[in-house]
């Protein structure tokens, strides 16, 4: 398929290359903002100018803003102010079609000058701070652009730094960072929670197919695996901080993706004179895609952004936002497929899906400081059907109708200040959370012997609720440097309580004290180590389970635990270059385990239904630990690397208390990039990715026999829980970009493609009953109608390693 998709994009290329450059000298324009990264004031006459020149360059105004002409292409700009120290932003792309809006917060230099030189190299190059001095990652928009294989998703760009992990089969953006589970990220924008960052979404969890939000917005995005400030709550593997830039101030602007698998737009500009909007809408073609590559899913989506920023005064910006989307998504048979692989697609459940969260922040600088207040809503609504042999217009055919709604109404404010040295901040969270739920599962037929007798009595799950209750609570935080800025201290203590499980508005119990330490050794390395205390509340599916008498069954739930462990080393030689180390240890409690087959949540995987929707009790424990080694070279001479290395194992225990390994532990990780700019606008990047075998459970085969038929899949074998591993992915994905910048306009043809050389995509097995051709019926062994037990079927377990690729081109244009 790959070879299909060549010979058009080298075409298209070639005619774009052939009309010629049009303007010999386009130049672009950067404009943004600096501002004092602690009090968020504007800074006045900053220095900006590209990195090495002494004859371009520009200073901020009174408001903190710059604009700045440079020619078209890439650069590093710097940013310098006495008593700050200087901040440089790489791999800036200079276009003539959109301005680049930049955003510098510079962080106040020690007044010992004796002592500036020791900080110097990490004060550029280093992206940790104080509060967060390890397990600390940043992507820039450009960089998330131009990922190989990342097709513009940033769900799927996050995977390649390190200690994270992906989902099994390559079809979903599941986040799985140091061995956690993907529900125990949390992901704010702009301040805001935002829930469910993917189309598709697993409820319970936050994977799926493809992400939601627009990388046109993006400024930035950070990843905390560990040391997390005390404001976020409900974290306990990563918190995603993703910021969105503010819309062009100075006139109308707009870019237009178009491309095998989506078309997409974005428009921005001002609204007055001191009011930005930026605006997107994004509508799939992956159903039509994948059709054509005769890939089975068919994923239909729309999704909408904004963002609208007014300033009231000088020091007060108002800012709201939205994001939403509308999903679609249901299975096909592919035209090249085995009878056995047709009747298990056949079985995947119809799902329809809609979302939004949307936000309205108030920022006011104050002396030293400033205070942010936040009032946002969010919801995620969830229909699942599932049938026997996609029989849609049969009712007894339904083995899953699952419709579900979470909303959550959340109220923030915090304050931080700087008073005498300690950069101190303090606040709360109130929220009232609404969960419908009413589900109906077949999990098993009711098997009969030959004289009527029952062998096996039905199993089915049903759950009518609907709840509603209040969660709140608050943190504190200080943070201060000392000997000269070599030593930085940051303590922080929070306290989450809620007004539904039993032990819900005791504090103590969800007490969570953590401390970071960083200590710079020289100018060029610096330790660090991080402990700390965080608690998560299980998710809604589980809280709002009732039983078939109508009982909340897991109002005793308690908060989820975990204990970390951080501490690394880094090594900075030059403003452009970074080397970490870094070992970590995760002790979790009370972690969520089911009662019906004892198993831990934590080994039930995902996929495209739901988790939680069942009894469970706060009894599992579990363990995840491992070593990150991580490499970047920033862009010089038209170059950038990024390399990361991971070992870690993830244990989990359920009703038993034995540690297993769970469902994320792929024990090694690698993941490298590197990216070359040629002249005249090319561009070309190459990744690739390796991740161990994940673990797997084998199939009861008599089980899987008896109750296939009723099921339409196989019936795991519990008591062997994960004792399979599947093989290892290798994935090569290629990128290639040709950029022609004309007056006013932009041009950026691309062709990018997801595992590029074919390879195998390990999945988890499948067990069927033999089809006869044609899918004309069951193969039996004694050639009479299969059985209702399926005694006389032939148990066949299909391997999944068919390779997923995805190869993409399209093109974008600003202007």
């Amino acid at each position: 398929m790959l070879f299909r998709v060549l010979p058009t994009a080298i075409l298209t290329i070639a005619l774009c290359t052939a009309f010629g450059q049009g303007n010999q000298s386009p130049t672009g324009v950067i404009v943004g903002t600096v501002r004092d990264k602690n009090t968020q004031e504007p800074l006045v006459g900053v220095t900006i100018q590209p990195e090495g020149s002494t004859t371009v360059g520009t200073l901020t105004d009174i408001e903190g803003r710059f604009r700045l002409t440079l020619p078209v292409g890439s650069v590093n700009l710097k940013a310098s102010f006495v008593g700050y120290q200087p901040l440089v932003k790489y791999n800036i792309i200079v276009t003539s079609g959109n301005a680049s809006e930049q955003v510098f917060e510079l962080a106040e230099e020690n007044k010992n000058l004796s002592e500036v030189v020791v900080r110097a190299n990490r004060a550029v190059a280093a992206v940790t701070t104080i509060e967060t001095p390890n397990s600390i990652q940043r992507l820039s928009t450009d960089e998330i652009k131009t990922n190989p294989g990342g097709n513009f998703d940033v769900s799927r760009v996050i995977q390649t730094l390190p200690g994270v992990g992906g989902s099994v089969g390559g079809l979903r953006n599941d986040i799985v960072i140091r061995g956690g589970a993907p529900n125990e990220n949390v992901f704010f924008l702009d301040g805001i929670e935002i829930p469910v960052i993917n189309h598709f979404q697993t409820q319970g969890g936050t994977g799926g197919p493809q992400g939601i939000l627009n990388v046109s917005f993006l400024e930035d995005v950070t990843l905390s695996s560990s040391s997390f400030d005390a404001r976020y709550d409900n974290a306990l593997a990563s918190v995603f901080q993703f910021k969105q830039r503010e819309g062009n101030p100075d006139r109308l602007q707009s870019n237009i993706r178009l491309s095998a698998t989506e078309l997409a737009g974005t428009l921005e500009g001002p609204l007055a004179p001191k009011t930005t909007f930026l605006a997107s809408v994004r509508r799939s073609y992956l159903q039509f895609f994948f059709q054509l590559i005769d890939l089975p899913i068919r994923p239909d989506y729309w999704d909408f952004q904004y963002k609208i920023t007014h300033k009231l005064t000088p020091k007060t910006t108002l800012t709201t936002l939205g994001i939403g989307a509308i999903d679609r998504f249901r299975f096909a048979v592919p035209r090249e497929i085995t009878p056995e692989k047709e009747y298990t697609i056949r079985q995947n459940p119809l799902i329809r899906q809609w979302n939004y969260t949307v936000g309205v922040s108030l920022r006011q600088l104050i002396e030293r400081g400033y205070i942010n207040l936040a009032l946002s809503r969010n919801t995620f609504d969830n229909s699942l059907d599932r049938f026997e042999d996609a029989r849609e217009d049969d009712p007894t055919a339904q083995t899953l109708r699952l419709r579900s709604n979470e909303t959550e109404t959340k109220l923030r404010a915090d304050i931080s200040q700087r008073i005498n040295g300690w950069q101190l901040s303090a606040g709360g969270v109130v929220q009232y959370v609404q969960f419908a739920n009413n589900i109906a599962a077949r999990i098993r037929n009711e098997v009969r012997n030959t004289d009527g007798s029952i062998l096996s009595p039905a199993v089915q799950i049903i759950s009518l609720s609907d709840i509603g209750f209040t969660r709140f609570g608050g943190f504190i935080q200080a943070n201060r440097s000392f000997i000269g800025s070599r030593l930085g201290v940051s303590a922080g203590l929070r306290t989450d309580m809620n007004t539904f499980t039993s032990n819900g508005l005791d504090p103590l119990r969800t007490l969570s004290p953590r401390l970071a330490l960083s200590y710079a050794l020289t100018d060029r390395w610096n330790i660090n180590a991080s402990v700390g205390r965080y608690t998560k509340i299980p998710i809604y599916t589980v809280l709002g389970f009732r039983n078939e008498a109508g009982e909340l069954v897991n109002k005793t739930n308690e908060y989820i635990k975990s204990n970390h462990y951080v501490a690394g080393l880094e090594y900075v030689p030059s403003p452009t270059t970074r080397f970490t180390v870094e070992g970590f240890y995760k002790r979790y409690s009370d972690y969520p385990v089911s009662i019906r087959d004892g198993i831990s949540l934590a080994n039930q995987g995902t996929d495209f239904t739901a988790l939680g929707n069942e009894a469970v009790s706060s009894t599992g424990r579990g363990r995840t630990y491992g070593v990150e080694l991580f490499f970047q070279q920033k862009l010089v001479k038209n170059i950038f690397a990024v390399a990361s290395l991971t070992f870690v194992r993830s244990l989990f225990s359920g009703q038993d208390g034995e540690l297993i390994p769970s469902a994320w532990d792929n024990r090694l990780l690698f993941s490298g990039l590197l990216g070359r700019k040629f002249p005249r606008g090319w561009e070309m990047g190459l990744k690739y990715r390796f991740a161990g075998g994940a673990p797997f459970t084998p199939f009861d085969l008599e089980q899987s026999q008896r109750n296939y038929l009723a099921l339409g899949n196989g019936v795991l074998a519990d008591d062997q829980l994960n004792t399979g591993r599947l093989k290892a992915l290798n994935q090569f994905d290629f990128r290639l970009d040709k950029k022609w910048n004309f007056r006013r306009t932009t041009i950026d043809v691309f062709l990018d493609v997801q595992n590029a050389f074919v390879l195998p995509t390990p999945a988890y097995p499948e067990f069927v009953l033999a089809r006869k051709p044609g899918n004309g019926g069951f193969q039996t062994t004694d050639g009479a109608t299969i059985r209702p037990d399926g005694s006389n079927g032939i148990p066949t377990v299909l391997t999944n390693n068919d390779p997923f690729v995805t190869p993409t081109l399209g093109f974008i244009v600003e202007f």
